[in-house]
């Protein structure tokens, strides 16, 4: 057979198997897994690299309204750019519906500001804040149908959360309809309960917003969710965890026989609150939610990375510039730790992270990191087994990797719209060499082949609520 690429001479790595393979690519897809594959119109040497799935990276934010006067620092175009740069092929970002829109009025909009635009392949979350009964009644189960298999609720932020009768209301349609729902788990109550306190104490500077979210309040939600779960019967996805309370809650739940999916983040892994007690207002730089912790929760976070109980590790790539009137330093947010936009970008540096602290320091194997950053991705998000494997009749995104690479994190580097990373200086073993998606060369070395080479993905229902309806 001619191919139109063969790499050649790599290492294979998927979820399961790790082995030595030619792959040949035809019309965008792995047609063969063998060794000497030989005609083809071009022949990549993989010699010492490992040939692995394109990472996914199922929660991204990008140009997303994001308050009064604050611009969110990535587009479509900066994002999948840097997503690219990081060996992602494809990313799942969210289309937030404001109060009193039409969920096909909030996907318009995000269609259009995605429109030529994106590097690599792009789907969509629908994020639920005004659950009419039109909008439960009758577009999400039709969109559901037209491949939007996933959606997120808020459990924090006035004018995002929602109450537990309409978390259970959405729950439930979901649950008629198959959807998978991701819950973002923080209590509201508590947090402004302590905000109001900090406030009368004059405790205005970035690091108090890590102590108005406290672990109790993640861990408090997360055990609602899960309890709000079990009452409706349908599986959910507890995001961005932080700490072991949060983590262990979802242990619990699937003791107790609940199908449920945890994800944690690396800023989880490598920032603690200590990050947001800096002078001069550096501290606003690593402003996220849930807040990074402390050294025993990181810990507790690999733990849950090695011992499974988190399914994903995505970036929550939520990206504000730092020294700009429009992002960190508005003149509210100079004033006032609540004003500060909750977000940090991560897009491009979650693989190599995970890949340099996890697999070359031994914590996770090779086929673990598979797993975490592209694998469980796709199989959670209706997306397997086009993506998020190595395999005949899949898509030929792959990613090439070079453990032997060392390479210094900067910003300049990870070519994204913020003015910062909260990782400069950072030493990390391992890089995405090489970035094709359906078999065309998308990013070599440290730069861009292809300007917006990247399709949307229309999603099957997610295995865990297939499951769940038969």
């Amino acid at each position: 057979m001619h191919f139109d690429t063969i790499i050649r001479n790599g290492t294979v790595v998927t979820a399961s198997d790790t082995f030595k393979s030619d792959v040949g690519i035809l019309n965008g897809r792995i047609a063969a897994l063998a060794d000497g594959l030989a005609s083809a119109n071009e022949i990549i040497d993989a010699t010492g690299l490992y040939v692995m799935p394109g990472g996914i990276d199922s929660h991204v934010h990008l140009d997303q309204p994001s308050g009064d006067g604050i611009v969110m620092a990535d587009d479509f175009d900066t994002g999948t750019r840097s997503a690219a740069i990081g060996g992602n092929s494809t990313v799942l970002a969210f289309c937030m519906q404001e109060k009193g829109q039409s969920l096909r009025e909030a996907l318009k909009i995000y269609h259009e500001k995605a429109a030529g635009k994106c590097h690599v392949d792009v789907a969509f979350h629908l994020v639920i804040t005004d659950p009419t009964p039109e909008v439960l009644g009758q577009e999400l189960p039709a969109l559901v149908e037209d491949g939007y298999t996933s959606l997120k609720v808020f459990m924090t932020y006035e004018g995002l959360r929602l109450r537990d009768d309409q978390i259970l209301a959405t729950l439930d349609t979901a649950r008629r309809t198959g959807a998978l729902v991701m819950v973002h788990c923080e209590n509201e109550d508590a947090i402004r309960y302590l905000i109001g306190r900090h406030e009368e104490e004059g405790k205005f500077a970035p690091k108090y917003h890590a102590t108005t979210r406290p672990v109790a309040a993640e861990r408090e939600a997360t055990h609602r969710a899960l309890s709000l779960a079990e009452i409706v019967d349908v599986p959910v996805v507890i995001v961005h965890v932080s700490n072991r309370e949060a983590m262990e809650e979802i242990r619990r739940a699937r003791q107790r026989g609940q199908k449920i999916a945890g994800e944690t983040c690396p800023q989880y892994l490598m920032l603690t609150a200590d990050d947001l007690d800096q002078t001069e207002l550096e501290g606003a730089k690593y402003v996220c939610s849930p807040p990074p912790r402390d050294k025993a929760s990181q810990e507790a976070c690999w733990e849950g990375l090695e011992q499974g109980v988190f399914d994903l590790f995505s970036s929550d790539h939520c990206p504000f510039r730092y020294d700009d009137a429009e992002g960190k330093l508005n003149e509210k947010g100079k004033r006032h730790f609540r004003w500060i936009p909750n977000g940090i970008p991560g897009v491009a540096t979650r693989l190599p992270i995970l890949f340099s602290e996890g697999v070359m320091k031994g914590r996770i194997s090779l086929n673990q990191f598979v797993a975490v950053t592209s694998t469980n991705h796709a199989k959670l998000y209706g997306l397997y087994p086009r993506k998020g494997t190595i395999a005949v009749g899949a898509d030929a995104d792959i990613a090439l990797w070079d453990p032997a690479r060392r390479v210094t994190l900067t910003n300049d580097l990870l070519q994204h719209g913020a003015d910062y990373t909260p990782y400069e200086g950072l030493d990390v073993q391992g890089w995405p060499v090489r970035l094709l998606i359906r078999g065309e060369s998308i990013v070599s070395g440290d730069g861009l082949l292809k300007q917006a080479a990247g399709q949307y993905l229309p999603r099957s229902r997610s295995h865990l609520t297939t499951r769940q309806q038969a």
